[in-house]
């Protein structure tokens, strides 16, 4: 007992939800909000046109993450909801039967028959929908669905991920905008993708290739949609 009171350990999957709508807010913010910038400059506008449309980017942007994560996390919120209350019906009509299925769970883990039932019983005396909760619907505290956790953070990170680009706007000089907003996002990327590899414990080479080559695709198509249209207009 003394040495598992001594080992602790830090799980990163506790990071999951904060950290997916992180990552996203900023990468979003950082690609749209330059590319916007990039495809508004190569169509021969001005600074202020260009800082304008990328200040209007970053509002509505910001705001979109934002309804976009509070309505696609609710909606898995409410998925979640609704199983818990079939689950809690089900545990009041039979509970039985419930305390077999969650044995049978254990039983098909490699648990020995007469175990399995006298855990499922241990743990449903305790707390039946949470022990069904994990073992059979696969929801927990760590992974459970928070809606305003998700829209606020990603709205927070695309902000300050789209306010990058937007200061190389103005410390760039005009015939330079492109170039300089393009590279340098491409650095914010790549450190992005770094941080996100570190913060989640995975591969740090590939998470910052996988994001710099989405971002270099999009600024390099907006960049050639604007100067087309530039040309025409």
């Amino acid at each position: 007992m003394s040495r598992l009171r001594l080992h602790s350990e830090t799980h990163l999957v506790a990071r999951i939800g904060w950290m997916r709508a992180a990552v996203l807010g900023a990468n979003d913010g950082i690609i749209s909000t330059a590319s916007l910038i990039v495809g508004v400059a190569a169509a021969a506008a001005t600074q202020h046109d260009v800082l304008i449309a990328g200040f209007a980017g970053l509002v509505a942007g910001a705001m979109s993450m934002a309804a976009g994560e509070y309505v696609s996390v609710s909606s898995q919120s409410d998925t979640e909801q609704a199983d818990l209350a079939r689950e809690r019906k089900e545990l009041s009509e039979n509970i039985a039967f419930e305390r077999d299925e969650l044995a049978a769970i254990y039983v098909k883990r490699g648990v020995e028959p007469a175990l399995a039932q006298q855990v499922a019983r241990q743990l449903m005396a305790t707390d039946a929908l949470g022990a069904h909760a994990r073992e059979e619907l696969g929801i927990s505290e760590i992974t459970a669905a928070r809606p305003v956790q998700a829209a606020l953070t990603s709205a927070a990170t695309f902000a300050v991920g789209a306010a990058m680009p937007l200061l190389m706007v103005v410390v760039s000089p005009v015939n330079a905008l492109v170039p300089i907003v393009s590279a340098a996002s491409l650095c914010f990327l790549a450190l992005l993708g770094a941080i996100g590899a570190k913060a989640g414990g995975s591969n740090v080479l590939r998470a910052t290739a996988r994001v710099t080559f989405w971002g270099a695709l999009a600024l390099a198509l907006t960049a050639g949609i604007g100067k087309i249209f530039g040309t025409v207009v």
